[in-house]
């Protein structure tokens, strides 16, 4: 059986050692370790295999620990995900031929979207959509729904994939550090909507896309990965967003495999990647 343990404490000297001898003690190999140190914390990640009595090894570590660290332990899996759509298919697409040919970490346990128009797609591969207009109800209204569909799931994470929608404080609170958004910029650059006009008025000389936790400030959530490419001043905004959907796709899948493989830790308002 493998196992993922994430640890995140203040630094202090011998904690690589300290970690390494509880380990060893309950007969614990480390296939592969990753540590980090900023200015005040630690972080580690580990990938061990064996049979042992978790919670013996978790009050082992807490018992060599500073009192207020962080313990995670838990097996590698699969994550369950719930993806969120509006009217676009090229990240949604990517997710589920992944899925379908077992290259993605993750279940796809149902997509959610404020429209039908994805439905189609969606059907082809055996997976529950559920629409929830907001055309004829406000947004708590909407909200409440699809919180309510949530529940019906067990789940690990809810991906926006080009979900066209301004999450509420309230929902975002239910699923802290659990929702992960595809924004179309490289941010901090063009918060908001239309980021492909915002960067055709300002004449940028690349675009790029940002794969971030959702918090509750508009497109300035921890950001996990980004990427670019370089364009000139022939581009229309149109042109700009047809290959910037390439980049969207692509971080986004580079984000989620990094944060179903638990390679992720959040710390303030940043991330440190392993």
């Amino acid at each position: 059986m493998k196992y993922i343990l994430k640890i995140s404490t203040k630094d202090q000297k011998g904690l690589v050692y300290k970690i390494s001898q509880i380990l060893f003690e309950n007969n614990i190999n480390i296939i592969k370790n990753d540590e980090f140190v900023n200015e005040e914390m630690f972080f580690f990640r580990g990938l061990l295999e064996g049979e042992f009595n978790k919670e013996k090894l978790v009050d082992g570590l807490k018992f060599i620990m500073p009192y207020d660290s962080s313990i995670e332990l838990y097996e590698k899996r699969k994550k369950n995900i719930i993806v969120f759509v509006t009217k676009e298919s090229h990240c949604l697409g990517d997710l589920l031929i992944r899925h379908f040919s077992n290259e993605l970490e993750a279940n796809i346990k149902a997509v959610i979207s404020n429209y039908n128009i994805l439905k189609p797609l969606v059907e082809k591969f055996d997976i529950p959509y559920h629409t929830f207009s907001t055309t004829d109800k406000n947004k708590d209204e909407q909200e409440k729904e699809v919180l309510s569909c949530l529940k019906n799931y067990d789940f690990d994470y809810l991906v926006l994939a080009k979900y066209m929608r301004i999450l509420s404080p309230h929902f975002v609170k239910c699923y802290e550090e659990k929702i992960i958004n595809i924004h179309h910029s490289f941010l901090p650059a063009f918060i908001g909507a239309n980021p492909y006009k915002q960067a055709y008025e300002r004449g940028v000389k690349i675009i790029g896309a940002t794969a971030h936790f959702v918090n509750d400030c508009l497109d300035e959530g921890p950001i996990i990965t980004q990427d670019v490419l370089p364009i000139n001043h022939e581009y229309t905004w149109k042109e700009m967003q047809k290959i910037g959907r390439v980049i969207e796709k692509n971080v986004l899948s580079k984000a989620l495999d990094l944060v179903f493989e638990d390679k992720v830790f959040i710390y303030k308002n940043k991330t440190i990647v392993f």
